[in-house]
């Protein structure tokens, strides 16, 4: 499905004809964890089976937003990027990307992508802000039609360094999809100059209540509606980011990377399982 916000009576019927209230999402899930109210009981119910057994789930999805708007601040103040593209974009939440970016950019441009309709339909207020935040529906497993769809590159400018953002995104692609070779075309596609900045759930395969706590969320996953959210190992999701130059300090852990300032607790197991990393195309 492609749709924008240009058009705004046809575009809500279609929304609210398109929404199923009786499968989970992962966008309204994640809302869930965040203490959204943008969710479903369907939504809730995948919620609070983790949470029953894994309440730290709710510490990684608040890191995982944390991570977003420092990364964002990097590519938007001391790497000058003014093009955002950000793929699975969820429900508006505090700290938006374009929120984030044009604060230290003006100028910069976001264009979110999603395939939830309700996303479409709590979007909008997020648009209305200025000119240069769009949000556009698409399927982000498809790199050529993403690069060619019409919307984004009214936008964009896609021949231009732009920043392709993936968070939170690739662990829901199973292994029968071909996540690597999903990524391994962003980044063929991917303009001299521009970046990736990546999130991914991670298993660390050492027997600890991290590696217990990956199996457990995702076989709830997997045993669900919903279907999807895969623990994968370092190694793997490394592999994702092809041939790109790593911004220091890497592949690490979410507080790891640039934190605003000292830990004052110690490393939790929501800590343990998940990764994320910012690089370069030369």
């Amino acid at each position: 499905m492609h749709m924008s916000f240009d058009g705004a009576g046809s575009t809500n019927a279609r929304i609210a004809a398109a929404i199923d209230t009786s499968t989970p999402s992962v966008a309204r899930v994640y809302d869930a964890f965040l203490g959204g109210k943008d969710n479903f009981e369907v939504d809730r119910e995948v919620f609070r089976q983790i949470d029953a057994i894994a309440p730290q789930m709710k510490e990684l999805a608040r890191s995982g937003r944390a991570w977003l708007a420092r990364a964002t601040r990097f590519l938007a103040g001391e790497a000058q990027m003014r093009q955002f593209l950000d793929l699975g974009a969820g429900l508006p939440s505090a700290e938006n990307t374009h929120q984030v970016a044009q604060r230290l950019n003006p100028e910069a441009k976001v264009v979110y992508v999603d395939n939830d309709p309700v996303v479409a339909a709590h979007g909008r207020a997020l648009l209305e802000e200025n000119d240069r935040t769009h949000l556009v529906m698409a399927d982000l497993r498809n790199p050529d039609e993403m690069w060619n769809n019409p919307q984004i590159g009214k936008y964009l400018d896609l021949e231009r360094p732009l920043v392709l953002m993936q968070c939170s995104t690739i662990h829901h692609v199973p292994d029968s999809e071909h996540p690597d070779e999903i990524m391994r075309r962003y980044i063929e596609l991917l303009p001299s100059g521009s970046y990736l900045a990546f999130i991914h759930f991670h298993d660390p395969e050492d027997g600890s209540h991290g590696t217990q706590m990956a199996r457990f969320v995702e076989d709830i996953f997997a045993r669900g509606a919903m279907g999807s959210g895969f623990f994968r190992t370092r190694d793997q999701i490394q592999s994702y980011f092809g041939g790109l130059e790593m911004v220091e300090p890497g592949l690490v852990r979410l507080n790891e990377w640039w934190p605003d300032g000292p830990s004052l607790r110690p490393m939790s197991v929501a800590d343990r399982i998940a990764l994320a990393g910012v690089a370069r195309k030369p």
